[in-house]
């Protein structure tokens, strides 16, 4: 095989360079022909617009023509800075792809092909061409992620099939199949032309009266009271209400032309295509090929190859951030070693292709985001200014979902589609640092191949937010995950374990991993944690917790968060509530927990990964006269858990304050000094079901705090638990999770939290007339919790998530979150159940449709009879009964 490559190198480098150079030349020159959709560069833009649009590529074009659709293309400017098309558009592969790595994202792509079909059938040139897509597994963890995608096909409704090698062969005959074990084919899959469909939409667009100027350069977004006001370009400042940047390649650089900036975290690495003159025989109907295991991919290209690929550790480039702004001082000269790993894949993958006759290599840099994800959404620091950015190469496969999507906020202000995975505001400030971000996409583009384990971690951009007791909790052999920047305990590891070399040592700390679809390495670990937490007490850095101080000098926090809250806040000081805030839709923007520390002031916590996200909210709906102040105290406070049956003993030891239940309630607040600290807010809760507190702790007084629980818990058994043990409480307890069961489409009423819904308030909270209604029409589907029967935990691929749940044989919705129930001792699965028709439509769930019902959970490819609940079952406990009454019993009062 070296051999081979040797010859290739020798046979095509001398040549490859000049080639390389011509093939730019005649590129550049085909975009800047004269087109009729590209408006004479002598107009100037006009003074007003209700829209402006940044990026001349796919996606720019996607954008303004799905704005025209909805009767606003009189009204929207598109701008670009060179040519249509020059940007990244011009040398993309061209792959469109309908399965993605979430329903949001298969939709979306499932929405651009339907628009690249549509085009076609007007005549418009996409270069559309349905040739099937056959992805190859050398290893049986890959088959077991095809049989998963296999099973959940049928709620994504993309036709596929399992092949084997024998069968991969004689779909595409190029191939060396005797390493293989299977593949998925995905006939409805296929390849466009990037730069046909950019300029195909943009000419559709300036039909419907939009209009589009190059070589105008956008060089500042003004906005007064932090919304959109105009956008100043090198030909004259428009008046706008909406700006979109779609810069692409630059999206991060146009993101700093504003005040405040808006965070577009990009970074570009190198990103290689290897073209080749005409083969001899080459089918055009030849299916794209994925060989992910060895990082490749390729197509057929008007009787060439086309192939590419996604190293496993990239390559960064312009690292000092000066990104050029012009597309032809953009590209890099090849790096044949850098490309040496792809190369070799190739050849072995294909053996023919060491006879074919190179054309060009071309090392055109594609930006990343921090997480492989697109960016999408409006951006939370300025009103009314929108992202569409991020699309990692695969730009045509998200354009036309996305296009439509971002048109929908502009011109209704939601969405057809969940995308809070995507949305911009999933960031913070530390993932828009370039240096970061230069570290981090090394690992970032390899990820589209490699196999996405469950509970997946990066390696790059670690040790970046730690919580003072973080030192404590490596000396206890913590494992660690990172969520939103911070190091967060996954599980413990003893350090005089025997297989404590088995963990991913990076930096002189443990880095959390599964690899493996089954069993997972740190399962008997958690169980363990899981025990103590039970049975004694397990401690829990919360520190990660989004934690938001709200007040006011009078009541007008009390009125604000009465409107955005679907709960009753208006408690008495001291209470905790539980709640949503919901949109116009009745689905939940955020879900947290309440604690009136004062009449006019309140702590909120909030789910990790809503820090950005669920302040943005707020700051949309605050007074407009500043009367309500809000303080995002997250990196203030240590937040520590201590749960278990024996929690109430160790607290006293440790604090003056009366403990018993009738002077600090269940599910309330009190100000307490622990040891020999004070200020420490301590809440009568767990969010785990189980009895104990979670203590808030001024980070001064963090590590003293911890020393004496942990001094003090020693009698009682007191043990570290993390994240995974946590969790597993969580599933089996039934507790919904944010940004996995409950989203921005998901209601109270479906996930059987109505109770904490309070119509009877006084107040026309958000989302109040959506959950009205929907209470009278009836729900369309139900939160359920599903047991396994007869699924085998040692050898049995396990529940990670997207399972498809069949209803009397019949498909009825998937599962959401999973985990094993310890107690249960069964997998446990939370999901949706819904009611189809014969005509596929959703019809109303009742609770008894649900109970009548025989279930199955299909997991890669074996369907598990499962045990169906709608409510948290009773589990056994060892803390004492009157205790445990007392604690569900005013649980249950808040449910009422």
């Amino acid at each position: 095989m070296w051999q081979r490559s040797k010859i290739v190198y020798n046979k095509f480098m001398p040549r490859q360079r000049k080639v390389i150079l011509l093939n730019q030349k005649q590129v550049r020159f085909t975009s800047k022909s004269t087109d009729s959709t590209i408006t004479n560069l002598d107009d100037c833009p006009p003074k007003e617009a209700q829209v402006v649009i940044c990026g001349g590529g796919v996606m720019g074009g996607a954008v303004a023509y799905h704005l025209s659709l909805m009767g606003l293309g009189s009204e929207t400017v598109l701008v670009e800075s060179g040519r249509l098309g020059g940007g990244t558009t011009w040398h993309a592969s061209g792959l469109v792809g309908a399965f993605k790595p979430s329903l949001a994202q298969v939709k979306l792509a499932q929405d651009s092909i339907a628009l690249y079909k549509h085009l076609e059938g007007k005549g418009l040139s996409t270069g559309w061409k349905q040739c099937g897509s056959l992805s190859l597994a050398r290893t049986r963890d890959r088959m077991t992620a095809f049989r998963r995608m296999k099973a959940q096909s049928v709620s994504r409704n993309i036709e596929c099939y399992l092949v084997s090698p024998e069968e991969a062969k004689q779909l595409c005959p190029l191939l060396r199949v005797d390493d293989l074990i299977g593949g998925l084919w995905i006939p409805g899959d296929g390849v466009g032309d990037p730069y046909q469909i950019c300029l195909s939409l943009i000419k559709e667009a300036k039909n419907k009266g939009v209009r589009v100027y190059e070589n105008c350069k956008v060089t500042k977004i003004i906005n007064q009271e932090n919304r959109v006001k105009a956008v100043e370009t090198t030909h004259g400042t428009i008046k706008c209400e909406h700006f979109v940047n779609c810069a692409g390649f630059w999206a991060r650089n146009v993101g700093k032309l504003s005040e405040p900036y808006v965070k577009v975290p990009l970074h570009p690495v190198e990103h290689y295509y290897l073209h080749t003159k005409p083969v001899n025989g080459l089918d055009p109907m030849t299916p794209v090929i994925r060989d992910l295991d060895g990082y490749i991919y390729f197509r057929e290209n008007n009787g060439c190859i086309l192939a590419g690929g996604f190293e496993p550790v990239a390559k960064p480039a312009f690292e000092d951030g000066s990104i050029p702004e012009s597309t032809d001082d953009r590209f890099l000269p090849e790096d044949w070693d850098h490309f040496h790993i792809l190369l070799e894949e190739m050849l072995h993958r294909i053996p023919s292709l060491g006879n074919v006759i190179l054309e060009k290599l071309c090392n055109g840099p594609e930006a990343f985001s921090p997480d492989c994800k697109w960016i999408v959404g409006e951006a939370p620091e300025i009103r009314n200014y929108y992202v569409a950015a991020g699309m990692k190469t695969v730009g045509i496969s998200a354009a036309g979902g996305v296009g439509r999507a971002t048109a929908e906020l502009i011109v209704n202000g939601s969405t057809s589609l969940d995308m809070y995975e995507l949305d911009v505001s999933r960031f913070l400030g530390l993932h828009n640092n370039r240096k970061f971000l230069r570290d981090r996409v090394k690992e970032v583009p390899g990820m589209h191949y490699a196999l996405q384990y469950p509970h997946h971690e990066f390696k790059t951009g670690r040790n970046l937010r730690m919580s003072p007791i973080y030192p404590k909790l490596r000396e206890a052999g913590a494992v660690f995950g990172q969520v939103m920047g911070y190091e967060r305990p996954s599980w413990f590891q003893p350090l005089n374990e025997s297989d404590l070399d088995s963990t991913d040592i990076f930096q002189n700390y443990k880095l959390a991993y599964t690899n493996t679809f089954s069993k997972p390495p740190w399962f008997e670990r958690v169980s363990l944690e899981y025990a103590t937490c039970r049975e004694s007490i397990g401690l829990s850095d919360y520190s990660s917790f989004t934690k938001i101080d709200l007040w006011s000098n009078g009541m007008e926090v009390v009125d604000l968060l009465q409107y955005l809250c679907s709960n009753d806040v208006d408690v008495p000081v001291g209470s905790i509530i539980h709640t949503g805030m919901q949109n116009y839709r009745g689905g939940y923007e955020n879900d947290c927990s309440l604690a009136r520390i004062a009449p006019n002031h309140y702590m909120m916590i909030a789910p990790t990964i809503q820090q950005t996200r669920c302040k943005y909210w707020i700051s949309r709906h605050l007074p407009s006269d500043g009367s309500v102040a809000v303080s995002d105290v997250t990196s203030a406070y240590t937040a520590i858990c201590i749960m278990g049956p024996a929690t109430r003993q160790l607290l006293s030891e440790l604090t003056d304050t009366d403990l018993n239940p009738k002077n600090f309630p269940f599910f309330t607040f009190k100000e307490l000094d622990v040891g020999l600290a004070n200020g420490i807010r301590t809440m009568n809760l767990t969010h785990t079901g189980e009895l104990g507190y979670v203590l808030y702790i001024p980070n001064e007084f963090a590590l003293h705090v911890y020393t004496r629980l942990i001094e003090a818990g020693e009698k009682y058994g007191i043990k570290h638990a993390g994240y995974y043990a946590t969790r597993a409480l969580r599933v089996e307890k039934f507790y919904a999770f944010w940004g996995q069961d409950l989203d921005t489409f998901t209601t109270p009423l479906e996930c059987g939290r109505a109770w904490r819904v309070k119509f009877d308030k006084g107040v026309d909270f958000i989302g109040r007339d959506a959950l009205l209604k929907q209470r009278e029409e009836g729900v369309k589907r139900k939160y359920v919790q599903l047991l396994l029967n007869d699924h085998d935990l040692e050898f049995d691929t396990w529940c990670w998530g997207g399972e498809p749940i069949y209803r009397n044989g019949k498909y009825c919705g998937m599962t959401t979150t999973t985990g094993y129930g310890f107690t249960f001792k069964k997998q446990v699965c939370l999901g949706f159940v819904q009611n189809f028709d014969s005509e596929g439509r959703s019809q109303e769930v009742t609770n008894e449709y649900v109970l009548s019902g025989d279930y199955e959970v299909d997991v890669a490819g074996i369907k598990f009879h499962a045990k169906c609940h709608l409510h948290s079952p009773n589990l056994p406990t060892k803390f004492p009964d009157k205790e445990r009454d007392a604690y569900h019993a005013t649980r249950d009062q808040q449910t009422l």
